[in-house]
């Protein structure tokens, strides 16, 4: 089912739909995910700021379907506008990375890069002609690229240790994933406390899961990699797993690769070890021994991240944590960040289990770590990145 949401407009964003009325320009951001699309349109070029009109939010749609759910989306807003449109696009590999306006060679290289986020890519290039269908040639449609946060990873935490030759050769490198939502999180940081420095370990918990390191606005590391399959256990992603496990599939067992392919990323994580379901919150609910393991592995895997992301900045000024399961599961929440009192973060119980909003600090006052939960605005964030955009390219 599909949810619209209008938001109620303030005297800023009045002014803004009068402006529209005249033919002011639509920002349209299309979030493909891997289990739901994520649609919001905005109020653009008035003070080169972005006002939120209305979002909707579809799980699992149907990709032929998309089409429908575009016009009816855009149905209920005002005619007549011009439009702009931001794709989230998860991996733009070696020669994608900064904002780009979508043309028949960046889709032919977004379609390449396919088979490194199987989950992801092929929802958004299905959503680009959707766009394109339903909007026009006309519409300006730009890229923005989830690895591009992390384009700059110093060396020792974007290079493999493999063949010098073989990694040149083939690009083998650990890109990252998530930039928006971590962009994001350390952007509300900055809000929070007036600066744009600190150090913060960035936790995005939802279908797919990902960590960050971040000094003054530079990640230092992050736990996704060449593909988004590295790092933490994931809804159906398996996230860290030994080669030697991949290899003795293929080598011994005669798991085909593309079997291998869709097991790590559709049966894997929470559902493959619990059998039940890769919803945390069926995971929670449930009695099950292989339920309440496939909770502990997920928590066992985000605090050992957690204390490596510690080690690389040298301690942190904060926490902060967002997506689906992030900013709604305070139990949890009080599995990653307990017993971190050695590292100077004291969670506040009663806190935790009453977070809720865009912002809700879940840290004892005693507590030289700060915790935050936060609602990760991934929409904003492309409109920003749309607008930016437009700004360098006029």
């Amino acid at each position: 089912m599909i949810v619209i949401k209008h938001l109620a407009p303030t005297a800023a964003q009045y002014a803004k739909l009068i402006f529209m009325e005249q033919g002011m320009k639509l920002l349209l951001t299309v979030n493909a995910g891997s289990s739901s699309v994520r649609l919001a349109a905005f109020a653009a070029d008035f003070d080169d700021d972005a006002a939120p009109l209305a979002s909707a939010h579809h799980e699992t749609p149907d990709r032929t379907d998309g089409a429908r759910l575009l016009r009816d989306f855009v149905g209920r807003l005002p005619p007549g506008a011009h439009w702009t449109v931001a794709h989230r696009i998860v991996h733009g590999g070696p020669h994608l990375s900064a904002p780009c306006r979508i043309d028949d060679d960046v889709e032919c290289e977004i379609e390449r890069l396919a088979s490194l986020a199987p989950l992801h890519n092929p929802a958004a290039l299905a959503w680009i002609g959707h766009c394109r269908a339903v909007l026009g040639e006309s519409a300006c449609q730009i890229a923005v690229f989830d690895t591009g946060f992390f384009a700059d990873l110093p060396a020792a935490a974007r290079t493999y240790a493999l063949p010098h030759a073989l990694v040149d050769a083939h690009h083998l490198r650990r890109y990252g994933f998530h930039g928006l939502a971590h962009s994001a999180l350390w952007h509300s940081w900055c809000g929070i406390h007036g600066t744009k420095t600190g150090r913060v370990v960035t936790m995005q918990l939802g279908s797919g899961c990902s960590m960050a390191a971040i000094a003054d606005g530079r990640p230092l590391d992050t736990s996704m990699g060449f593909s988004p399959l590295e790092g933490l256990v994931m809804g159906t992603r398996a996230g860290d797993v030994d080669a030697g496990v991949l290899t003795y599939l293929l080598g011994v067992v005669g798991m085909p690769v593309d079997e291998l392919e869709a097991m790590l990323s559709r049966s894997s994580g929470l559902l493959g070890i619990s059998g039940i379901a890769a919803d945390m919150r069926a995971l929670l609910a449930s009695e099950a021994p292989s339920a309440r393991l496939a909770v502990d592995v997920f928590c066992h895997r985000a605090r050992k991240y957690l204390g490596a992301y510690l080690a690389v900045l040298g301690s942190a000024d904060a926490v902060l944590i967002g997506g689906g399961i992030g900013e709604n599961a305070p139990a949890i929440r009080a599995r990653l960040l307990s017993d971190f009192e050695w590292a100077g973060l004291v969670l506040d119980e009663a806190a935790n289990e009453a977070a809720s909003g865009p912002v809700s600090r879940i840290s004892s006052t005693s507590s030289t770590i700060a915790a935050h939960v936060i609602a990760v605005d991934e929409a904003h964030a492309l409109a920003r990145a749309a607008l930016l955009f437009d700004a360098v390219a006029a």
